[in-house]
C-alpha cells in the first residue's frame, strides 16, 4: 500500500511540476489512449499470446505510463526501419522496442532516450551441425539480418577489425529474418542476444541452434520520446524508474 501510495503522490508531482509545453500528454488525454510503437513479434518483449493480448517487457512499460496517465494502451507493431519515423511523424507517443541509444540518434534525429531498461549485447547464432564454436571461424559466412538497425554497422565493423568478410542477407522485418535463416538461406543470424534467444524459441527446433559466446558490440537498450517535451519525458521517466523501484520492493521486502 506504501508503495502505490509513493508512485502516486511522485507521479502527481511529475504531471504538475514542468512548466514545459504539455502537448503529447494533452494530445494522450483528449484522445483518451496511449499510441506505443513496439516489436511485431519478439517473445519475452512484446509479442501476442493465445488469446491475441500482447505481452512482455517493453509491453509493461507502455501499459505503466497508460496506469500513470489513466489512459488506455494501443499497440503499433513497427519494423526496425519504420520504428524512428513513426515516432518523430506523432504517429505514436512512445517508442518501447528494444533501441539501442547511440549519440547519433540522440543528437540528431529530434529524440530522447529516457531510461536504460536493459543493457544488451549483439550476438551471433549459428546451427548446431556447422561445428563452429566461436565467431572468428565465421570468415565466409552468410549472415541474415535485419535492416533499419545497429545490428548492421556493428557486424561490418566486427568482421572488418578482424579480417573477415561476410555477405549480408537482409530483411525489414524480424520475422522474416528468422524465417530466412531457420529454412538455411544463411549460416548465421545476428541481432541481440535477448532477441536471439527469443527469436530461437520461435523456430522449428530451437535446440539445434546455439548462441556463440562473444559479443561484438555493447546495447543500451531505453523507451524513447520526442525531443523538447520535457514534461512527456519526465512522466515516462519516472513511471519506468518508479516500475522498477515497485518490482524492486516486491521481491526484496
Amino acid at each position: 500500500m506504501r508503495t502505490t501510495r509513493t508512485l502516486a503522490l511522485v507521479l502527481a508531482f511529475v504531471l504538475t511540476a514542468s512548466c514545459a509545453l504539455a502537448s503529447t500528454l494533452e494530445d494522450v488525454t483528449k484522445r483518451g489512449y496511449l499510441k506505443c510503437g513496439t516489436h511485431i513479434e519478439n517473445p519475452g518483449f512484446s509479442a501476442l499470446d493465445s488469446s491475441g493480448k500482447r505481452l512482455g517487457f517493453d509491453v509493461d512499460f507502455c501499459r505503466a505510463v497508460g496506469a500513470a496517465t489513466n489512459v488506455n494502451v494501443k499497440y503499433t507493431p513497427l519494423t526496425s526501419k519504420e520504428r524512428l519515423p513513426a515516432l518523430q511523424s506523432g504517429e505514436i507517443d512512445l517508442l518501447s522496442r528494444t533501441t539501442t541509444q547511440t549519440m547519433s540518434r540522440d543528437t540528431n534525429l529530434g529524440l530522447d532516450f529516457t531510461v536504460v531498461t536493459l543493457y544488451d549485447g549483439q550476438g551471433l547464432m549459428v546451427r548446431k551441425e556447422l561445428g563452429i564454436t566461436k565467431a572468428s571461424e565465421l570468415d565466409g559466412a552468410t549472415i541474415c539480418l535485419q535492416t533499419g538497425s545497429t545490428t548492421e554497422l556493428n557486424v561490418a565493423d566486427y568482421f572488418r577489425k578482424h579480417n573477415m568478410k561476410f555477405t549480408p542477407v537482409v530483411f525489414d522485418k524480424q520475422p522474416d529474418v528468422r524465417k530466412a535463416y531457420d529454412t538455411g538461406r544463411c549460416d548465421v543470424h545476428t541481432t541481440d542476444v535477448s532477441g536471439l534467444a527469443a527469436q530461437r524459441s520461435l523456430m522449428e527446433n530451437p535446440e539445434e541452434h546455439i548462441i556463440l559466446p562473444e559479443l561484438i558490440s555493447k546495447e543500451p537498450l531505453a523507451p524513447v520520446v520526442r525531443h523538447g517535451d520535457n514534461q512527456w519525458g519526465d512522466i515516462v521517466r519516472w513511471t519506468i524508474w518508479l516500475t522498477m523501484a515497485a518490482d524492486e520492493k516486491r521481491h526484496y521486502c
